[in-house]
């Protein structure tokens, strides 16, 4: 009997010891972290309170304060990592350090640390989408704007953005669904602007390739966003080339309300005083030519047909 009770002295004793020194490792362990953290190592500090935490844990009470500490700076420590990423625009680890730092947050009951790494998640695609955006990798640029919007569709930004993104790879129907939601959210004037200066680009570029309905369909859903004389002046040559003689010169005269000092003003006037003439109406070409008697270029010819059509 004497014999048991000395064994199991023994095993006490050995285990205190144990215990003992796993303590001590957990602390020079959680200690290890601290000096790293305070060296502005996040990662290695990271992974010191990861270690430490789990060697506290397996110490029972006595490990409570390591294990406490632990779970106050691990989230906090994993959301600075994750900020780091985003600085050096490691975008992808960045994202998924995010989710990570999120998770553990939630894990360890810290509400602040978890709804900021969540609130920075679509801010993190928005920079990464307007990093391509810059690049011109604009499919991989869209598929940002999206993921970012997906998660929060009150960003303005994301939705405008996203927007120019989709226009410049060619999917208008895209680029307009997502302009009119930035416009819902505060990016209003930013929209109408990038829609009618896209369209108008259209409309430039259907023009040359003489696809002459396209570029007045484009012009006049670029005017319809946000009034621009080159819209009007695009719209009034296409009609001319179409023989629309009625519609370039409606066209052309919203042109020259909207921009009476342009360089070209006298190009427009002699256009419209020609086509008046042509459609018989000889009262609006009187005073288009009359406009231009002094002009250099036109002059001569204007007086000519001011004396020609009797105009008053």
């Amino acid at each position: 009997m004497k014999k048991i009770i000395l064994i199991a002295a023994s095993m006490i004793m050995s285990a205190v010891a144990v215990s003992a020194q796993d303590m001590a490792a957990a602390t020079e362990t959680y200690n290890n972290g601290a000096t790293a953290l305070n060296m502005g190592d996040n990662e290695g500090a990271l992974q010191y309170f990861r270690e430490a935490l789990a060697m506290a844990e397996a110490c029972g009470e006595e490990g409570a304060e390591i294990v406490a500490n632990c779970q106050t700076y691990i989230p906090a420590i994993a959301f600075s990592v994750a900020k780091e990423q985003i600085k050096a625009k490691n975008y992808e680890a960045a994202l998924a350090d995010l989710q990570e730092a999120v998770e553990i947050a939630k894990e360890f009951a810290n509400e602040e640390v978890a709804i900021e790494a969540e609130d920075m998640i679509p801010q993190v695609y928005l920079q990464q989408g307007i990093d391509l955006l810059s690049a011109k990798n604009f499919a991989a640029a869209a598929e940002s704007f999206k993921k970012s919007v997906a998660i929060d569709s009150t960003n303005g930004m994301a939705s405008l953005r996203l927007g120019m993104a989709l226009a410049s790879s060619g999917d208008m129907a895209g680029a307009e669904a997502a302009y009119k939601m930035a416009m819902r959210h505060g990016q209003e004037k930013n929209a109408v602007k990038q829609l009618s200066s896209t369209y108008i680009k259209l409309a430039a570029a259907s023009l040359k390739a003489k696809k002459y309905q396209d570029a007045i369909d484009y012009a006049l859903k670029s005017n319809d966003y946000a009034e621009n004389p080159t819209a009007m002046q695009v719209a009034g040559q296409a009609s001319l080339q179409l023989q629309k003689s009625g519609d370039a010169i409606n066209y052309f005269e919203k042109y020259v309300a909207m921009a009476p000092t342009a360089r070209n003003v006298n190009d427009i006037y002699y256009s419209i005083a020609v086509l008046a003439q042509q459609s018989g109406d000889n009262s609006k070409a009187c005073g288009y030519y009359q406009k231009i008697v002094s002009d250099p270029k036109y002059g001569e010819t204007a007086k000519q047909q001011v004396a020609a059509l009797k105009c008053n």
